[in-house]
């Protein structure tokens, strides 16, 4: 266990509070115009998978746990949970959905991933920042209709919802922000 300044929390860490293991889910400096600045953080405790929050004034000292990070490959997906590979000595390791979230959706195949585990147990996944996926469904591209600030919805290959430009279509394959879904550009492949 270390000692760290409570508005250095970022999600994925690991806190010890009240006797108990917590992973931050959330953490957000609040300076409000009066009064002090606080830090406010939605976590999860280990043992049992509670949501908790904590709320720490920012210069206040926490015991954070240390965590290894690794690279680790992506393999698949079936009723136990997340399946993955570590490169260098091909351990594998389940992950539980509840880590994964949302993010699995962005998943594929052979994908290396950031996996921070506290003894053993994965508590947080970090994906790439942007992956290349192929549009299935979107409305009809309307000829001389030129990049312009309107975008159309449109259903990517993982099942996601996407705003894109109204000159993309089906077919058509795009990258996209893994954290929020988001269009950046067309795939140059």
């Amino acid at each position: 266990m270390v000692k760290v300044i409570a508005s250095s929390l970022r999600k994925g860490h690991v806190v010890e509070q009240d006797g108990n293991l917590h992973v931050v889910l959330t953490a957000e400096n609040v300076h409000p115009g009066k009064g002090n600045s606080v830090t406010n953080v939605n976590m999860r405790r280990m043992s049992d998978g509670v949501k908790v929050i904590g709320r720490w004034r920012t210069v206040e000292m926490v015991e954070k746990a240390d965590v290894d990070e690794r690279e680790y490959q992506f393999l698949y997906q079936d009723g136990e949970g997340y399946h993955f590979m570590e490169p260098a000595n091909y351990e594998q390791l389940t992950v539980s959905e509840d880590v994964i979230g949302e993010q699995g959706a962005f998943l594929q195949d052979g994908m290396l991933v950031y996996l921070k585990t506290f003894e053993g147990v994965a508590i947080a996944i970090e994906l790439p920042a942007r992956v290349t996926l192929e549009i299935v469904e979107t409305e009809p591209v309307v000829k001389g209709q030129t990049a312009s600030s309107s975008f159309k919805t449109a259903v990517l290959s993982n099942g996601t919802k996407t705003m894109v430009p109204p000159h993309i279509g089906v077919g058509t394959r795009v990258v996209v922000m893994t954290e929020d879904g988001s269009y950046v550009e067309r795939a140059k492949d």
